[in-house]
């Protein structure tokens, strides 16, 4: 039996807390132990344990009961873990850590996770015998052991900490007090009224509450021993003992003395692969900082683990995008939740609150500006529904009719509960403009067998008018089709029970990153070529991650494949970027010879644009190359994605332009270049109403005013042929912009698989009415997310081409056979018009029959 191979290279974990030993399940689940020699530093004298439940330790539970490493886990795994020794210094240039013992371990990558230490204030008199920290289970045995000679003990810092720490207090049979420098507790997670409930709360359960209180001073007794307190306003509380827990601070000294980069605040900074400023040091959970934001809960530490874990073991399969900070813990008993907007932030918010004061329960609800969505919420007292709230929130799910009965307890009268347009009588005016009822759209359904709204309205004239009737609609046509027995469903697929839009926002909402990601979570099987390509367009519309990253690659169509339009003969198609159709002569040489001397036949495009055909696929990185050096980049031609902005010459040059359609046209198409999307979208900038871009025909086109832009939406020059839409008239070029960016995010978020944005404007009830109140007006209270997505997707661009040839890994795709550098020798050409071109099929027979004569 051959001997197994030992690993070849050292990581080194410093810290064994919650995040560090996550980090190292995941490696082993990984199968990792057979290329990397783990090693941990662990300061304390045990192993990994639950900090989050370390009040119990005060009701019964021991070190081993809250201990997180099952036994001998890490001798089965051969993970060396230096107890009770602490790294002290880390050098890179060498790449060793040196510990307090005196050990010098050399390491390949190293991970710190080093997590953070409870924040003391400057107080004077802090160092009084009887202040502790809240930290480990050697503070809370040290507390343990002083507490028996105290009679009352007091908690500066009312946050979660905090109230867990006077939760521990309490245990021990201490008269406690919480003493909170904000004018409520838990001032990050909830709000004024639910702070005034939760206060009264914890008070009823004995602990006195001092909220609005600045700590001025710690006054010892003869024996050095705390004996009161005093505060800023005059007021003093005399206690036996003090816990700090008035916040966190990221522990990174080893980094700072490393020379890592940290933030300004604290924390060690690190990338979307939780790398640090040296790519062969990670730093993971509360000692990181990823965009200026310390993530002070462990389920994000726990993401962050995993992330490591994965690019250690392949670089580039997952990244860290930040975390939901949503939350439901049991406080001194309480249950206190909070997620999302539970401070209504968003613009055009709208709370739902219950308040029960008698029990102690406070709920609040935040839905957008049209009360169909949840944004966030707090609940405290009774947190039942936090699993339900947070999954509509994350899952955009629509409110039902009574927004209040996800609040309050359930209803008596169930009809009541259940009303709706199946309850209406026939005579019941549905569509008020057109005076359509609900027996006329349900005889129309009945008798026309409808199955879309498009349909119904064009029959009933219901919804033409102002659109406010269509949701009703809506509601009766799935009504008729559930009684027809027909299956009401927009799924992408057998394997995704979910829209298209479903899923684009679980992979936003979730953060994932991944098809196989989104397929454990949300699918089943192994995909088909309907679900692979429309998902990879949405982590591409969502991240804007290279296509061709290992964990997309496999996922996309033959053209995005290659990032090239392939032809009927095989080969295929190069057409660079040219915004707005404006060219110098040096790029047009370039052009020229590059088509020359790779033999490739030239034309030029409807959308001003010049199109290289005939590239085998060996000799697309050659071609791009050339042009890349020229100052090209991919045109995007291939992909479901911005193509161009078509442009007139505008007022530079036409005596009739009245604006610089040229310069807004370059303009717009550098902004939305490889702008991923349902389907692929087209635009053009004209400089005057005589239209010579034709904008009128694209999915969102620009017409010049004296005034300003007109902005049309939604045309289409495809197989049914369809105006844009005006949208907004006479705006200036500013709001011009913010207007597209809102458009097309939403347009990508909302609109089906494969469905242009004429088809979709179509469908979208309340059509360009509608689509007015959302982008213009922001009826839903999106418009900040929709602009600060597409400023993502500005900030994120790169050239395909460019990315591409510069990775060997992925150049190696662009080979006709994996075991030979030859071209095919099937393609086969003719000459026309003095260029070449694919031979037709009785050409080629010809040409083989002389081959072989």
């Amino acid at each position: 039996m051959p001997e197994k191979n030992l690993p070849t290279k050292n990581l080194i974990v410093i810290g064994n807390g919650m995040v560090g030993h996550k980090f190292l399940e995941r490696m082993v689940a990984k199968g990792a132990t057979e290329t990397w020699n783990l090693t941990t530093f662990c300061e304390e004298p045990r192993v990994a344990y639950d900090r989050v439940h370390l009040s119990e330790f005060f009701t019964g539970k021991t070190a081993d009961d809250l201990s997180l490493v099952a036994p001998d886990f890490y001798l089965e795994n051969t993970i060396q873990v230096q107890i009770g020794d602490k790294a002290v210094s880390i050098d890179r240039t060498h790449k060793t850590v040196t510990s307090a013992n005196g050990m010098v371990l050399p390491y390949d990558h190293l991970v710190l996770a080093t997590g953070s230490y409870p924040f003391v204030p400057p107080i004077q008199g802090k160092e009084a015998q009887g202040t502790f920290v809240y930290r480990t289970i050697e503070d809370l045995e040290a507390m343990a052991a002083y507490a028996k000679q105290c009679k009352t003990g007091v908690v500066i810092g009312g946050g979660l900490l905090g109230l867990e720490c006077a939760n521990a207090l309490k245990s021990m049979g201490l008269d406690t007090h919480v003493v909170e420098f904000a004018p409520r507790l838990m001032p990050v997670q909830i709000d004024e009224l639910g702070g005034a409930v939760l206060r009264d709360k914890i008070e009823a359960l004995g602990v006195g509450v001092h909220v609005n209180k600045s700590t001025s001073g710690i006054v010892m007794n003869e024996q050095g021993q705390v004996c009161k307190m005093l505060f800023a306003d005059g007021s003093e509380l005399q206690t036996d003992m003090i816990v700090f827990s008035a916040g966190i601070r990221p522990r990174d000294e080893l980094a700072r003395e490393s020379g890592l980069e940290v933030g300004d605040r604290g924390g060690i900074v690190i990338n979307d692969y939780c790398q640090t400023s040296d790519p062969t040091i990670y730093a993971i959970g509360e000692c990181a900082l990823y965009n200026q934001r310390i993530y002070g809960l462990v389920a994000p530490g726990y993401t962050m683990a995993s992330v490591a874990a994965d690019n250690l073991c392949e670089f580039g399969s997952s990244s860290f995008t930040g975390a939901d900070m949503s939350t439901k813990l049991k406080l001194l008993g309480v249950d206190v939740a909070s997620f999302g907007d539970g401070f209504s932030k968003t613009p055009g918010a709208k709370d739902l609150t219950w308040i029960d004061n008698q029990q102690g329960i406070y709920k609040k609800l935040v839905l957008n500006e049209a009360g169909d969505r949840v944004l966030g919420g707090i609940l405290i007292g009774d947190a039942s529904a936090y699993g339900t709230l947070l999954q509509m929130m994350q899952n955009d799910m629509a409110v039902p009719p009574y927004a209040e009965d996800l609040l309050i307890p359930p209803r008596e009268d169930k009809a009541t509960v259940s009303m709706g347009v199946d309850s209406l009588p026939d005579s019941a005016q549905i569509c008020s403009c057109n005076n359509v009822t609900k027996g006329d759209i349900c005889s129309a359904i009945q008798a026309g067998n409808l199955t879309d709204i498009g349909t119904v309205k064009k029959c009933t004239t219901a919804g033409t008018g102002c659109g406010g009737c269509v949701p009703l609609v809506t509601d009766l046509l799935k009504m008729e089709m559930k009684k027809a027995g027909l299956e009401v469903k927009n799924h992408l697929c057998e394997h995704f029970t979910y829209s298209r839009q479903e899923l684009y926002h679980l992979v936003r909402t979730q953060g994932i990153q991944t098809f196989e990601e989104l397929l454990v979570l949300y699918g089943e099987g192994k995909g088909c070529e309907i679900c692979k390509p429309a998902i990879a367009s949405i982590l591409a519309s969502t991240w804007n991650e290279h296509i061709l990253n290992a964990p997309h690659a496999g996922l996309q169509d033959t053209n995005d494949a290659f990032l090239a339009n392939i032809q009927r003969d095989g080969t295929y198609s190069v057409i660079p970027r040219i915004p707005g159709g404006e060219i110098t002569p040096e790029k047009l040489i370039v052009l020229g010879e590059v088509a020359r001397d790779f033999d490739l036949y030239t034309k030029i495009t409807g959308g001003q644009r010049i199109d290289l055909l005939g590239a085998r696929v060996d000799q697309l990185p050659l071609i791009w190359e050339r042009l890349i050096a020229a100052g090209f980049e991919s045109g995007h031609a291939y992909g479901k994605a911005l193509r161009t902005v078509k442009s007139c010459v505008g007022s530079t040059w036409c005596r009739f332009g009245v604006q610089d359609s040229t310069n807004l046209a370059i303009a717009i198409e550098l902004r939305y270049r490889g702008l991923r999307a349902p389907h692929k979208i087209k635009s053009a900038v004209s400089g005057c109403t005589r239209e010579c871009a034709e904008a009128q025909s694209k999915d969102f086109g620009i017409i010049a005013t004296e005034k300003g832009w007109n902005l049309y939406v939604c045309g289409n020059g495809g197989i049914k042929p369809q105006h844009a839409v005006l949208l907004a008239a006479d705006i200036d070029q500013e709001t011009l912009i913010k207007y597209c960016d809102r458009f097309l995010m939403f347009y990508i978020r909302t609109a089906n698989r494969l469905e242009r944005t004429a088809t979709w404007l179509n469908k979208l009830e309340g059509g360009i009415e509608y689509l007015k109140q959302v982008v213009i007006e922001d009826s839903l209270g999106i418009c900040a997310q929709l602009e600060a997505e597409m400023s993502y997707q500005v900030a994120t661009y790169a050239c395909e081409w460019k990315k591409t040839v510069e990775d060997p890994a992925k150049r190696q795709r662009f080979t006709h056979f994996v075991n030979s550098d030859q071209p095919d020798p099937a393609l086969l050409f003719v000459e026309e018009r003095d260029q070449k071109r694919p031979a037709y099929e009785h050409e080629r027979q010809l040409m083989e029959l002389g081959a072989r004569s």
